[in-house]
């Protein structure tokens, strides 16, 4: 991984293809380059590192109306210019750029290519060296490409350039995304619809395990059986503006922002007119119908995914189990007889969350998806989808999708309770509006909680954070969002567990930021904050209005007990954003992290 474009049309490719890499820049990785196939020959340009260190390497004399380009996080050799993307054939005449892990590659090298000298450590050069190892020996490209896809095993987005051929792009897809982008005269391949915006919102999806040629004006899809397969464009309603950070420093500050917008934009798309949750009736039957509900997830949706069990489980009576989407996936526990799956992604497109559905879907599982990109590939293969409404979310670090998935969830929880016939003391409806004023209030204290970072944060090593009952789930999240991007050691835990053994690692004046919002518990962190503090502890405490005591340092607005997840969550992200900051960091693409993940 991380992400492609590719280009054909009548315009120079590569302005088109170094703009569409820079929209791709979010989510995350460590060297890029682009290819263009000119009247004489395949132009290579490839460097480590940002999109603006390939700027400077590009020969702009160089001019080409067909290319590719490719980000790449790595997964098979270090990151370098030798391993960066594109790779090229032995005697250059292919260039390919490729997303996904080939699990077979070891093999195949042994099989067909024990006499080709390989540049790279990558498992990537070993597809176009096989492509041209067939052509050589008789097969069309088209011919070529689709055997050697029949060869790979496991995950692939492809682009493949033909030096001797400058009217078509070859492309495959398995597991990892891909679309293809068309235009009047001009196609176009991508990751992600929105870095060829630019060019184009008409895009047409690919299933596993097809290929597709493009040419300037059309574009043939096929089976690996060689099956063409007519299917109709679909319209990216995506607005440019919203993935541009306007006046704002940096993505994610622009995006924490944005979550009180983000709250009420979901409470009109999920609220009917008589001002009650509005789900469909498929949803609302299944989730009904559910024995047991499984919550599948990774990282922050992972977060999001303990909040969603405890509010099921109190609101609606649902046993609810949430698991790391890449340990489910080999090691599934015993199921019940008739189970739910709830898959939460950002993205849609997280490869160890969509092993699982596969394998729910063999079994025969309903499924919903809650993710922010209704078209993605869970959202496509599952059985129900929940959209969460939140905008194009670019920094690596998540904020507002986590809180929309943390909202989404709490409107299911409401609505499945409804349908059981279980009364609800709470308008969900309005306590959301009040969770959305409530951010508000958080965003506007910026000064405040940037002075917290500096004090507690700008020379730490390590940092712990700790709470009880739902606050311990938002440690967990405070925790990630710190480690992310300001490389601070951060690590939440359930605030009566630290003295099982982590205790051992408090120094004198290391931070602990312990969150008080739940009654039934507030006293007991503020036990372990003592506990704590009498080895040394340098405490601070985040507490909600009503529940505050003298000398705490933040005190958030008071929100229904089942919500105070969406609100607490906020300091933590903004101090978390400073902390970053002060330390040099980079906000937005913080190193070794992809934002979304298309490889297990």
């Amino acid at each position: 991984m991380c992400g492609i474009v590719g280009y054909i049309g009548n315009q120079d490719a590569k302005e088109i293809l170094l703009q569409g890499l820079e929209k791709l820049e979010y989510r995350g990785y460590d060297s890029a380059g682009i290819a263009i196939v000119s009247e004489d020959n395949n132009h290579l340009f490839k460097e480590k590192g940002r999109i603006a260190a390939l700027r400077e390497a590009v020969d702009y004399n160089v001019n080409g109306t067909v290319g590719i380009g490719h980000t790449r996080w790595a997964t098979h050799g270090a990151p370098s210019q030798i391993n960066a993307h594109p790779h090229q054939s032995a005697s250059k005449r292919f260039t390919i750029v490729h997303n996904g892990v080939i699990e077979n590659y070891q093999q195949l090298m042994r099989e067909y290519l024990a006499d080709v000298d390989f540049v790279s450590d990558t498992d990537t050069e070993v597809v176009v060296q096989l492509i041209e190892k067939f052509v050589s020996e008789g097969q069309s490209v088209e011919g070529a490409f689709r055997f050697t896809l029949s060869l790979l095993k496991g995950s692939y987005a492809l682009a493949l350039l033909d030096r001797e051929d400058r009217n078509k792009v070859y492309v495959g897809k398995n597991k990892s995304p891909l679309l293809v982008g068309i235009s009047e005269d001009v196609n176009v391949v991508a990751s992600d619809a929105m870095a060829m915006l630019h060019v184009t919102d008409q895009f047409v999806e690919l299933m596993d395990q097809e290929m597709v040629i493009v040419t300037r004006d059309n574009i043939t899809i096929k089976t690996l059986a060689g099956e063409t397969i007519d299917r109709e464009p679909y319209t990216a309603e995506l607005d440019a503006s919203d993935i541009e950070k306007g006046t704002y420093p940096h993505y994610m500050l622009k995006e924490i922002d944005e979550q009180p917008l983000v709250i009420r934009n979901i409470i009109s798309k999920y609220q009917d007119d008589n001002n009650d949750i509005k789900l469909s009736a498929d949803i609302r039957e299944a989730m009904k119908e559910a024995d047991r509900i499984y919550i599948i997830a990774a990282g922050t949706s992972y977060h999001a995914g303990l909040v969603g069990k405890q509010l099921i489980e109190k609101l609606a009576g649902k046993p609810v189990e949430t698991h790391i989407a890449s340990e489910f996936l080999y090691n599934m526990p015993l199921l019940s007889e008739k189970p739910l799956f709830i898959f939460i992604s950002q993205s849609g497109e997280t490869a160890d969350s969509r092993g699982v559905l596969v394998k729910v879907k063999e079994k025969g599982y309903p499924a919903l998806t809650i993710t922010n990109v209704p078209g993605s590939t869970l959202s496509r293969e599952a059985d129900f989808t929940l959209h969460t409404f939140a905008g194009p979310e670019i920094a690596v670090a998540s904020t507002k999708a986590y809180t929309a998935q943390m909202a989404v969830l709490a409107i299911l929880a409401v609505d499945t309770a409804k349908a059981k016939g279980i009364e609800i003391d709470f308008d969900p409806i309005q306590e959301l509006s009040i969770v959305a004023n409530a951010m508000e209030a958080l965003c506007d204290q910026k000064e405040k909680l940037e002075k917290i970072a500096r004090e507690y944060l700008a020379v730490t090593r390590n940092c712990f954070f700790i709470g009880r009952a739902a606050d311990y789930f938002v440690c967990l999240e405070g925790a990630l969002k710190l480690k992310e991007i300001s490389y601070i050691q951060a690590e939440g835990f359930a605030g009566g567990e630290l003295k099982h053994g982590t205790i051992a690692l408090i120094e004198d004046g290391t931070p602990i930021i312990a969150i008080a919002t739940q009654e039934h518990v507030n006293l007991s962190i503020r036990g372990n904050v003592k506990e704590v503090a009498a080895r040394g502890a340098y405490p601070c405490i985040i507490s909600m209005e009503g529940l505050q005591e003298e000398g705490d340092t933040l005190v958030i607005p008071a929100v229904h007990e089942y919500l105070t997840t969406l609100v607490s969550v906020i300091p933590l992200q903004i101090i978390s954003y400073y902390a970053a900051l002060h330390r040099d960091c980079d906000v937005d693409k913080p190193r070794n992290l992809a934002k979304s993940v298309t490889v297990e």
